[in-house]
């Protein structure tokens, strides 16, 4: 229970952190995109120097937490660190922006697993890769609010580079997701009612892409998004009653 309080800590604190980042980072950008302009700090309403203040204390309290874990996960921690920073920075230079923030998500399942078992075994490289798929899948859907404003202003993203095929880019993440899942399960014998949970979830994934087909309207975009919430907990209840039957 005590690593359970200290990762949930360590996730709000340094999603947190990674907020303030991405609005430092995008504060020019967010004044010109309807959805964000009213931003704290894109409307003006915030200064940088008290973002910064509020950053550094983020990350202070993230990195005390660090303590109360085990050794390995201190060499672990700079990564997350770095993945958090660059990510304001990759709608900059690649096409695909999600990936890092992917990559970014899935380090702190490594961590997690680094933090129980005191080691980095296979099976975690399956659920790191399969994190980053799903944050490519749904942070795609999310993006398709704000394509006709990133074109516009020259800001990349999977929803602009998938175009017409976004349901194809958004079905093959959520494939490789579930496959990785499903092969990190086998890995390490979890039971049948887990792969029962990705079958519900292939169903409800094969909707989303069924309706990406057409056009989506931002308010239908962001309610697709806030579906994975319960894809989360469905993941999370799939791992539960696997491990215990």
């Amino acid at each position: 229970m005590h690593l359970l309080a200290v990762f949930v800590a360590g996730s709000f604190l340094m999603r947190s952190a990674g907020v303030i980042l991405n609005d430092l980072a995008d504060q020019s950008f967010d004044r010109e995109v309807a959805r964000t302009k009213t931003r704290p700090l894109a409307s003006g309403e915030l200064h940088r120097p008290h973002a910064f203040m509020l950053l550094g204390l983020l990350l202070l309290l993230a990195g005390s937490l660090l303590f109360l874990l085990n050794p390995i996960v201190l060499w672990l921690a700079p990564v997350a660190l770095l993945l958090a920073t660059l990510y304001p920075f990759a709608k900059r230079w690649i096409h695909v922006p999600q990936a890092v923030l992917g990559v970014a998500f899935g380090w702190g399942t490594v961590m997690a697993w680094a933090a129980v078992r005191g080691q980095l075994d296979a099976p975690v490289w399956c659920l790191f890769a399969a994190t980053a798929a799903w944050a490519v899948a749904y942070d795609t859907i999310y993006a398709i609010q704000d394509q006709e404003d990133d074109r516009r202003i020259g800001v990349k993203s999977a929803a602009l580079f998938f175009g017409p095929s976004i349901g194809l880019g958004v079905g093959t993440a959520f494939i490789t997701m579930l496959f990785l899942l499903g092969t990190a399960g086998w890995l390490v014998g979890i039971g049948w009612a887990y792969y029962t949970t990705l079958l519900g979830l292939g169903l409800f994934f094969s909707m989303q892409v069924w309706q990406l087909r057409g056009s989506i309207a931002p308010a239908q975009a962001f309610a697709m998004f806030r579906a994975h919430v319960w894809v989360g907990v469905a993941v999370l209840i799939g791992l539960l009653a696997g491990l215990s039957g």
